[in-house]
C-alpha cells in the first residue's frame, strides 16, 4: 500500500498510541520546557488533520485542515507551530501549540504555491517559506512578518525551480535550502516536466538581504536535492532523491563544512537499500551521527560523519520522518504508525504504535 493510499484511508478508530517498550517517549535533543511531537495526520473519509501527541502517547489535540499537509515548524519563544500544506501547498496554518485552535491560515500569493516547509528568524517574527512561481517555475523564498499577522514582507529569489526543505545555520543568519531542480505544475499532479534539464542545488542566502552566499550542484544533474540540516558547529547536509535510472546507485548524501562541498559513498549495498530516495536527513545536536530514512527503501540508517560509516541500520516499512533524541539515539516514524529508537549501541527498536497515519516529518 501507498502512503497516498494510506492516508486517505487512515483508521477510524481510536487515535491512541501504544507504547510497546517503554512507558514514556524519549526526550528530544535540546528541547526546553513540555515536549510534544506534532504532524499532519490522515482522517477516514479523506479528511486531514494536525495532530500533537505527549511523551506518554497522549493525543493532546486534533485540528482538521482543509487538505494534506506534510511538515512545519514551531515558532521560537512563542506557543505557535505552523504547518504547509502539499501537492500542491494553497496555505499554511498556524495552531496554539498547547490548544491546538487554529489561529491563521494564509493563502500563497496568485500564482505560487508552497511545498511543505518553512523556518523562523531565532527571534520568531520572521517566516521564510520555499514556493514555487509554477507558471514561469521559479523557486523562491517567501517571508512573511508574524508581528504583522503573517503578511507578506519580502520576496528571496532562488534562481531555479523545485525548492524543498529551508533550514537556519547556527549563525542565526544564513538560511539554507534544498533546491530540488525540478519543475512541477499544479495542473499536471506529481508529473516530473524537465528531468533532462535539472538543475539542483544546495543554496546558502543570507536572510536578511536574500543575497546568495553559496551555490553548491551535485555531482549529477539528476540529483535533486531535497532535504537539509544543520549541525551545531555549521556542517551542512543535505540529501538527495535521484531522478535517473533506478539501476544507477549515485552517492545520496552530500556535506558543505569548512569551505568544501562533498558527497559521502555510503557503500553499494547501503545505497541499493535506500531505492535512490531519502525522505529525511538529521544531524544529531549531540554527537557526530546523522541519520537518514527512506520510505521507498523501508530503511533507517546512522551514519557517523567524521568516518563516514554506517553505524546503525533497520528495515522499517514506509519510514520516513526522523528526529534527535536526548542522549544520541534517534526517533523515525513511519507511515504504518510505528515509532522506532535507533542509536549507535543498541538493536533498533520499536518503542511506539500508532492508530494514526502521520505524513512525512514530525517537529
Amino acid at each position: 500500500m501507498t502512503r497516498r493510499h494510506l492516508i486517505k484511508t487512515a483508521l477510524a478508530g481510536s487515535t491512541a498510541l501504544t507504547l510497546t517498550g517503554c512507558s514514556l517517549l524519549p526526550g528530544k535533543a535540546g528541547a526546553d520546557g513540555p515536549q510534544q511531537y506534532t504532524g499532519a495526520i490522515g482522517l477516514p473519509g479523506n479528511r486531514f488533520a494536525v495532530g500533537a501527541i505527549a511523551p506518554d502517547g497522549t493525543m493532546l489535540w486534533k485540528s482538521q485542515v482543509q487538505t494534506r499537509c506534510h511538515s512545519g515548524c514551531n515558532r521560537p519563544g512563542n506557543a505557535e507551530v505552523l504547518f504547509f500544506e502539499r501537492r500542491p501547498g494553497w496555505a499554511f496554518y498556524v495552531f496554539n501549540r498547547k490548544t491546538g485552535e487554529q489561529t491563521h491560515r494564509i493563502e500563497a500569493a496568485s500564482g505560487e504555491h508552497f511545498v511543505g516547509h518553512g523556518v523562523f528568524s531565532p527571534d520568531g517574527r520572521f517566516l521564510y517559506a520555499p514556493a514555487n512561481r509554477y507558471e514561469p517555475g521559479e523557486g523562491i523564498v517567501a517571508v512573511y512578518d508574524s508581528h504583522q499577522h503573517y503578511q507578506r514582507v519580502n520576496t528571496f529569489e532562488l534562481n531555479g525551480a523545485g525548492p524543498h526543505q529551508i533550514t537556519l545555520h547556527p549563525d542565526g543568519r544564513t538560511l539554507i535550502v534544498g533546491l530540488g531542480g525540478i519543475l512541477t505544475h499544479p495542473d499536471y499532479d506529481r508529473i516530473k516536466l524537465n528531468l533532462d534539464t535539472m538543475k539542483p542545488a544546495l543554496v546558502l542566502l543570507d536572510r536578511h538581504t536574500g543575497d546568495t552566499l553559496g551555490r553548491f550542484r551535485p555531482s549529477h544533474h539528476q540529483l535533486s536535492t531535497r532535504h537539509v540540516d544543520v549541525s551545531p558547529d555549521g556542517t551542512v547536509y543535505a540529501a538527495y532523491q535521484y531522478q535517473g535510472p533506478a539501476h544507477h546507485l549515485p552517492p545520496l548524501v552530500a556535506r558543505y563544512r569548512k569551505g568544501t562541498y562533498e558527497e559521502i559513498d555510503l557503500g553499494e549495498s547501503v545505497h541499493r537499500k535506500l531505492g535512490n530516495y531519502i525522505a529525511s536527513i538529521v544531524a544529531h545536536p549531540e554527537n557526530d551521527l546523522v541519520a537518514i530514512a527512506s520510505p521507498i527503501g523501508g530503511t533507517a540508517l546512522i551514519f557517523d560523519s567524521r568516518s563516514n560509516k554506517v553505524v546503525a541500520q533497520a528495515g522499517i516499512a514506509d519510514c520516513a520522518g526522523v528526529e534527535a533524541l536526548a542522549g544520541g539515539d534517534f526517533l523515525v516514524s513511519s507511515g504504518r504508525g510505528k515509532l522506532v529508537r535507533m542509536g549507535r549501541h543498541q538493536p533498533a527498536s520499536e518503542i511506539a504504535r500508532m492508530a494514526v497515519q502521520w505524513d512525512h516529518h514530525l517537529v
